[in-house]
């Protein structure tokens, strides 16, 4: 199953507030969700970023209001999704920069002011790589070596939090039983078409039980289209409207590319296991021709030479009780 990690419609699916506060409640700190009312949730439009770095990427903004110590302010969740194949080391300054444009928007188009000060983002970057990520997420992490005491203070920090979708396991997503959860799920089991079927069947059973089912059926059916048009799956897509109303269809074409499946690997091993066979052949060839070489070879120092059968044995590299058999077999 071939994956591309670019356009995966996770800029759709986190268009729906109701899926940046699964994200927040489920795979962000507790103390930050709690602080949050996600009913203010609004959707900002993203890129605001100069052409710095050439890298498709998308990101996604949105504000909610937050009370701290009794006074209520504005927080701005820049949500940049990262689905490169590669970790990207300079994730740190990336950020720096991208936060910086942002800001610089928010100036020039007056939602603030200098004298008004910044309001508080907070940047998370969603990677569902295979490899998992491993770069620094801080940009001071990157002054190398630490500088004296001194300067530190002079030094950038911008920290981002991670959401990275391959470290959690099947049973710790089993622990959020959510409509992004079962994304994350179905975006995890892409190493086979059996794993795949298991994470549909999962995501289907959250749809149903959802207050909203109808609007996350919708939201999630559009997902999972393009999700399985990227990894070439041989289904009538086009037929596809609801995962709710549609199951048996999707299941049935998802059964038929388990089988299909199954069967390319029980080829792919009798190949493998013919190819193999013919080697070990082909070593156990070489390997008696080796053997009957240094046999030979022995057999004509008995002939002759009047070496014993020990000096024999380490010249030709065999035991000595097989050039005592043969010098039994010249005899006769």
């Amino acid at each position: 199953m071939a994956t591309n990690h670019h356009d995966t419609g996770y800029k759709e699916l986190f268009s729906h507030p109701e899926f940046v506060q699964q994200l927040i409640e489920g795979f962000a700190p507790s103390e930050i969700g709690e602080l949050m009312d996600f009913r203010t949730l609004t959707n900002h439009s993203g890129n605001y970023i100069t052409p710095l770095f050439e890298e498709k990427f998308e990101d996604v903004v949105w504000s909610v209001d937050i009370t701290w110590e009794g006074v209520p302010q504005q927080v701005y969740l820049y949500i940049l999704l990262e689905f490169q194949s590669r970790v990207d080391h300079t994730m740190p300054i990336r950020l720096m920069h991208y936060v910086a444009c942002f800001y610089d928007h928010l100036l020039k188009t007056r939602v603030t002011t200098p004298g008004g000060g910044l309001p508080p983002v907070f940047p998370i970057v969603l990677y569902n790589g295979s490899q998992r990520w491993t770069a620094r997420q801080d940009v001071y992490e990157l002054v190398q070596p630490e500088p004296p005491g001194f300067l530190r203070v002079y030094q950038p920090h911008l920290r981002y939090y991670l959401v990275d979708e391959g470290r959690y396991t099947d049973e710790e997503l089993g622990l959020r039983q959510t409509p992004l959860s079962g994304v994350f799920g179905v975006e995890n089991a892409g190493h086979s078409w059996e794993a795949l079927q298991q994470a549909v069947d999962r995501v289907v059973a959250i749809i149903q039980s959802d207050p909203n089912k109808d609007r996350t059926d919708r939201i999630i059916t559009r997902w999972l289209k393009r999700h399985l048009s990227r990894l070439g799956a041989e289904i009538h897509l086009d037929q596809l409207n609801s995962l709710v109303e549609d199951r048996d269809m999707l299941a049935e074409n998802l059964e038929n590319l388990v089988k299909k499946e199954r069967l390319e690997g029980r080829q792919e091993g009798r190949q493998q296991g013919r190819q193999e066979g013919r080697q070990e052949g082909r070593q156990e060839g070489r390997q008696e021709g080796q053997d009957e070489a240094r046999k030979e070879a022995a057999r004509n120092l008995i002939r002759r030479t009047e070496m014993s059968d020990q000096v024999i044995a380490e010249i030709a590299g065999l035991a000595l009780e097989e050039v005592s058999q043969l010098r039994s077999e010249i005899r006769h």
